[in-house]
């Protein structure tokens, strides 16, 4: 069974969250959340969740991928947190997949994890110039550039979820999933 990890801050994009919970959950992945501190993490919009443990708790564990769901202030926290930073850096180094959607790419490019990567977030949060050794394309819904999946926002969530169960379980789970959910498979 695949392994993902999703590390939530305060201020994360609940939508984002959610979703990507839910559905790769719904694939049969084993999904971890992790609060950057201990306690109830405040989204965004006032939601409350309850992560499943912290990172610190999780730090020397493998995950077959590493996702981050976007917002802000969510986003800056967790490319404030260098922990997170060091552990996308591992990530990257072995190989194993990175993603994150809406404002959170940039925390993969504060990481190093898009240089030389096409990479695409949600309009206008990322000051390319900050980052030249990344390609941005602000027309994709979701930017697959090997090991790493990135995604521009709540409207595309769904499709980024989709696209991670595929990448993890393949397409026929992926068109399981999608059809559960009354969608037609794309």
């Amino acid at each position: 069974m695949p392994t993902v990890l999703i590390p939530l801050a305060n201020g994360c994009e609940e939508l984002e969250a959610v979703t990507l919970i839910d559905l790769l959950r719904r694939a049969d992945i084993s999904v971890t959340t992790a609060s950057l501190q201990s306690g109830s993490v405040t989204a965004s919009r006032g939601v409350v969740l309850i992560a499943d443990t912290t990172l610190n708790a999780v730090l020397d564990q493998t995950f077959d991928l590493i996702v981050l769901p976007g917002g802000l202030p969510g986003a800056t926290h967790l490319q404030q947190d260098a922990r997170l930073i060091a552990l996308l850096q591992r990530q990257h180094a072995a190989g194993r997949y990175s993603a994150a959607i809406c404002a959170a790419p940039e925390v993969l490019a504060h990481a190093g994890v898009l240089d030389g990567k096409t990479a695409t977030s949600y309009p206008g949060c990322i000051a390319a110039a900050n980052y030249p050794q990344v390609t941005f394309d602000n027309d994709a819904p979701v930017v697959i550039d090997g090991n790493v999946i990135t995604s521009r926002g709540p409207g595309t969530a769904m499709d980024f979820a989709l696209q991670l169960i595929e990448l993890l379980q393949g397409r026929a789970c992926r068109d399981q999933v999608e059809r559960g959910l009354v969608r037609s498979p794309a």
